[in-house]
């Protein structure tokens, strides 16, 4: 269970990240212990890092143009939008090398979990990674957003992570209607604006999130996000497997399934087509 007095959502990196890597969750740590090593690493233009990490690494592309190798490949990615570009992320087991050298200045989300089972490193490109849009025909559209899922246990069988982005649109709701699952989440948020905001459920509690926020998802605690009108919000989002039990899908809400039937479009006033 959540530790008393701790606090899921993180809001102390608002100004932006900094250059090299910005830890901001671990896995094992002592408060709100999601399992899952999440940070920000900056690079800049013709800066070059190595490494051969002890755990089970995922480098997502946020923005800029690198040039990747890792035991057994080699590629160059870029991405300029978050928003309207598929996403491009490296997946690699414990204890494989990987360079990267900048082409531009450029960022990364990476994502970290102990592992010690061994699978083939992939690289995941914006080509193979077809958009889902969920919600679409349900509640007058309001819940309709683009699920960007780039690995999980169908793909993954071997890892301990669950890897994905979502585009909420602006003034809709995403991860709607609310559910809960087992496994712990992090959510890590960017908008089309600076001084864009959205709310993100965390069971009974809603928390403002902004630029560069990110939020944790503990004890099966039912969530859903939503964008304020004329802001498009992005985020993260990471799932950890638990031991004997991965994630393999959520559970709704009883009481607001009734959404999911498109007959059902909820209530709208009888002058509902005048006034728009």
């Amino acid at each position: 269970m959540a530790s008393k007095g701790a606090w899921p959502h993180n809001t102390s990196h608002r100004r932006g990240f900094g250059p090299g890597y910005t830890a901001v969750t671990r896995e094992g740590e002592a408060a709100l212990d999601a399992g899952i090593d999440f940070g920000i690493r900056k690079m800049t233009k013709g800066q070059v890092v190595s490494e051969r990490h002890s755990k089970e690494t995922a480098w997502l592309l946020m923005n800029g143009a690198a040039e990747l190798e890792w035991d057994g490949g080699k590629a160059k990615v870029k991405r300029s939008s978050l928003f309207d570009e598929a996403p491009t992320a490296l997946h690699v087991p414990a204890k494989t090398t990987v360079k990267i050298k900048a082409l531009a200045d450029v960022e990364w989300g990476v994502a970290r979990a102990t592992n010690a089972r061994s699978f083939v490193p992939k690289l995941f490109l914006p080509d193979g990674l077809a958009p889902e849009y969920r919600g679409r025909g349900l509640a007058q559209g309001t819940c309709l957003r683009n699920v960007r899922l780039i690995f999980d246990i169908t793909n993954r069988p071997e890892s301990n992570l669950v890897l994905g982005e979502v585009i909420t649109f602006p003034g809709r709701w995403s991860k709607y209607p609310p559910h809960f699952h087992a496994q712990p989440e992090v959510y890590h948020y960017r908008f089309t604006e600076p001084q864009g905001y959205g709310h993100g459920e965390a069971g009974e509690n809603v928390y403002k999130v902004r630029q560069y926020d990110t939020l944790k998802i503990l004890d099966c605690r039912g969530h859903s996000q939503v964008a304020a009108p004329g802001y498009g919000m992005y985020y993260i989002w990471i799932v950890r497997h638990l031991k004997n039990n991965p994630y393999t899908g959520f559970t709704y809400f009883k009481e607001h399934e009734w959404v999911l039937d498109p007959r059902k479009q909820g209530w709208k006033p009888k002058d509902w087509d005048a006034i728009q």
